[in-house]
């Protein structure tokens, strides 16, 4: 299957590659493309619409029109429609998440192996109308989820301050500013600031799941050590540690080259990490992190969205180009149904061992290290889960693939 991608948008195209190597496996392949270049060899097209800047193909109708999407915001949807000429359109609007994608993508009823487009429906005239009803149906279930998104990121705004007032107000009084404590109201005092931290924190993973659509987070990247930062994490999740008495082994091994990251924002999802491991883990377990040099091949990885399995190339290696970390517990494993689902935003599983955490904790962790350029994965086995991310050496300027406009034709497969 051949798709290509009208788009300087390199976010928008990992996303693009990611959603295909779930759905067709390696069946596919990825064009860069610019409007001027002839696409009628091309299984599908994605536009990626931008108001007097798209040049729209023309003269589209029935079968062929069903192979292109156009990307745009609401705001520029009328615009959009007396340009193209018509309101029959598969249109998306923006910010386009990747389960989106891949419902639309999934649902195209496209051969990978040759691309045919099947009929739908018992008769054209039918088929057009049900169509037409189907397209004006999405544009406002995704208007109403844009509300929805705006308003509950509006409301979590709001619902951080009194929080950030109570965890200071705690740590006040613990410092002794008002007077001395005694011990069973140090103790209270210490419960109310952990509780009022971790609800903290679980508002910022909301509103930042909220938001991460729609704006475009530049990150602080700077030399760090890993090391330091998961004896940060350890240290927030310490209460959790004793309280189950898990015991916790660290071996991180040095880098041979300097990693380039935003400190606070691994430090979130190591503690992410780690508070699904103590909530999995059993009393008296172990938890495993293991940190070490690694030869991440990103061919392999697109074509397997979350399990990067080593093959010839990589076991032969010598050159690591990426430092992995690995967060292995002894609870009990995770489902194989849904072991690539639990990084997707807001989704679960039924029953007591859902690892998903309502879809909060690990998507902020997939978004961290997809801002770092780098992926992270889930294995189970029937010793426990282990959770791995790897971050590459070198990352590339944010919104760009390394390419000069004379280079935006390469094809990815």
């Amino acid at each position: 299957m051949r798709v290509t991608l009208f788009s300087k948008d390199e976010s928008l195209a990992r996303s693009c590659r990611e959603v295909l190597a779930e759905i067709f496996g390696t069946e596919w392949s990825l064009v860069l493309g610019v409007p001027e270049q002839n696409f009628t060899n091309t299984d599908l097209c994605i536009w990626d619409y931008a108001p007097g800047e798209t040049l729209l193909p023309q003269n589209l109708s029935g079968v062929k029109l069903r192979k292109h999407f156009f990307l745009l915001h609401r705001h520029s949807l009328s615009e959009f429609r007396e340009a193209a000429g018509s309101s029959d359109l598969n249109v998306l609007l923006k910010p386009v998440t990747r389960a989106t994608l891949r419902a639309f993508l999934g649902g195209q009823g496209l051969n990978p192996q040759n691309g045919e487009i099947h009929a739908m429906g018992p008769g054209r005239a039918e088929r057009d109308d049900m169509l037409q009803f189907l397209i004006q149906a999405n544009l406002k279930l995704q208007e109403y989820d844009q509300e929805r998104t705006n308003f509950l990121a509006r409301s979590i705004h709001d619902f951080r301050a009194p929080l950030t007032a109570i965890t200071g107000y705690c740590g006040l009084l613990l410092e002794d500013e008002l007077g001395p404590l005694l011990p069973q109201h140090r103790e209270i005092l210490e419960r109310m600031q952990r509780s009022a931290t971790r609800l903290s924190r679980i508002a910022n993973a909301m509103f930042q799941l909220s938001v991460a659509q729609n704006l475009s987070q530049a990150l602080n990247l700077e030399n760090g050590d890993l090391r330091e930062c998961v004896e940060q994490a350890l240290h927030e999740v310490g209460v959790f540690l004793e309280r189950k008495q898990i015991s916790v082994t660290v071996d991180i091994a040095p880098s041979p080259e300097n990693l380039l990251f935003e400190k606070s924002k691994i430090e979130e999802a190591l503690v992410n990490l780690l508070d699904n491991a103590c909530k999995f883990t059993p009393r008296s377990g172990t938890i495993e992190i293991k940190g070490y040099p690694y030869f991440w091949d990103r061919r392999i990885s697109r074509r397997s969205a979350f399990h990067p399995s080593p093959d010839r190339r990589t076991r032969q290696a010598r050159t690591p180009n990426s430092f992995r970390l690995d967060v292995k517990d002894s609870g009990q494993g995770i489902p194989s149904a849904h072991v690539d689902k639990i990084f997707e935003e807001y989704t679960s599983y039924s029953g007591g061992q859902d690892r998903s955490g309502a879809g909060l904790g690990l998507a902020i962790c997939r978004m961290i290290l997809q801002q770092h350029q780098g992926r992270i994965w889930a294995e189970s086995s029937l010793e426990g889960a282990k959770f791995s991310f790897v971050i590459p050496f070198c990352q590339l300027p944010a919104g760009r693939d390394g390419s000069d406009a004379a280079r935006l034709r390469l094809v990815e497969k």
